[in-house]
């Protein structure tokens, strides 16, 4: 895992979008797997004033929700499509057609999981990844197989306390769909983003700890093109 860590959050963020459009600029079809929530919009928001400036265009690219949860209304601002829309995707130049969500309220939820796991082929180029309290990356809680697909799954208890902070009720989900470990591992390029000081253990525990299964995140250290990218806060224990 090779690590980047910045001196300040808005170093942060411009250093995390500089790789960004450097990535579009030399494939400009670049297949991005993006998470929803609080960490990256920032990084969305700058990569969007790029986007306007023309500095860099996501017309020709492909982006693929990273998870969903379970249990909220099409509407709900908590859910991780409608994230992504609000912070990202009404800003950028993507074509409707290329973003891949993940139908949640489908009749056989488990033929969409197989069918998102088939339109996910060849793989993907980016993915970008925040970091759980315990570890977990997207909706892959500990003790996820590395070699899980796309499916169905239980939350955390931890994940279900920190859905609250993107809903405007107490209906917190508490199940989703996650793109497996074996398509998040399998991707050509990972980033793993974290800032702020609550991150600090776990961003050690990453870093230092024994890989395992038990701490999703660590699989990382065995990705050839990993990349951990914090700010001072997050990474000060490494």
């Amino acid at each position: 895992m090779n690590i980047f860590q910045f001196d300040t959050e808005d170093a942060w963020v411009e250093g995390v979008v500089s790789l960004w459009r450097d990535r579009l600029h030399s494939n400009p079809r670049l297949r991005m797997c993006l998470p929803s929530g609080h960490t990256p919009n920032k990084i969305f928001a700058a990569i969007g004033r790029a986007v306007k400036a023309k500095q860099a265009s996501f017309r020709d690219a492909e982006i693929f929700c990273l998870d969903e949860f379970g249990g909220l209304a099409l509407d709900d601002r908590g859910r991780c499509a409608n994230m992504l829309r609000h912070y990202l995707l009404q800003h950028i130049d993507l074509p409707e057609k290329n973003f891949h969500r993940i139908d949640i309220d489908a009749p056989d939820l488990q033929k969409t999981c197989q069918d998102y796991e088939r339109s996910i082929e060849p793989g993907f180029d980016l993915t970008l990844l925040g970091l759980g309290l315990n570890g977990h990356l997207g909706m892959n809680e500990p003790g996820t197989s590395a070699d899980s697909p796309t499916r169905r799954v239980q939350l955390a208890s931890s994940t279900v306390a920190s859905s609250a902070k993107y809903l405007a009720h107490g209906n917190l989900p508490t199940w989703g769909v996650a793109v497996g470990l074996k398509r998040l591992l399998g991707s050509k390029e990972v980033w793993l983003l974290v800032n702020g000081p609550a991150k600090t253990d776990i961003v050690k525990r990453t870093v230092h700890g024994p890989i395992g299964e038990d701490v999703p995140a660590t699989l990382l250290r065995r990705h050839p093109n990993s990349f951990l990218m914090s700010d001072a806060d997050a990474g000060k224990l490494l």
